[in-house]
């Protein structure tokens, strides 16, 4: 066990981890709209249907905005500062917060990352890193 936090599995979320599980990076597309858009909404944010399934993302983005933390929110980060907090555009459009594994003094408005999956006990998280 890492220590670090790991998300509850719940119905909204259940297949966007199993697809982390098996190294996809799952999007909802609403089958009314076509909308794309992450699990964290039951409804589609566009149309607001509830008629939605699932498709694989490419997994490589572009980093909008971040921030570098120096402080450690919990212990389980101490070893890792400084790291990286990004908000990462997928090529589909969607956009994600997640940490980007890369030197802190590195990374850049703009830059491409790709995703990889960092397991805490049983569960994938989704996370960066520079494109390449």
């Amino acid at each position: 066990m890492s220590g670090k936090p790991v998300p509850e599995i719940t119905p909204l979320n259940r297949v966007f981890f199993e697809g982390t599980a098996a190294g996809e990076l799952r999007l909802c597309r609403c089958m009314k709209c076509g909308e794309l858009f992450r699990y964290v909404h039951p409804l589609c944010p566009e149309c607001w249907s509830d008629s939605f399934d699932y498709v694989v993302s490419s997994g490589k983005g572009k980093i909008e905005s971040y921030t570098v933390m120096h402080m450690p929110p919990y212990e389980a980060w101490a070893a890792d500062v400084p790291y990286v907090i990004a908000l990462v555009r997928l090529e589909e459009g969607v956009r994600m917060m997640a940490n980007v594994d890369m030197d802190a003094n590195k990374v850049a408005i703009d830059m491409p990352v790709d995703v990889w999956f960092e397991q805490r006990d049983d569960v994938f998280i989704p996370q960066f890193r520079p494109a390449g």
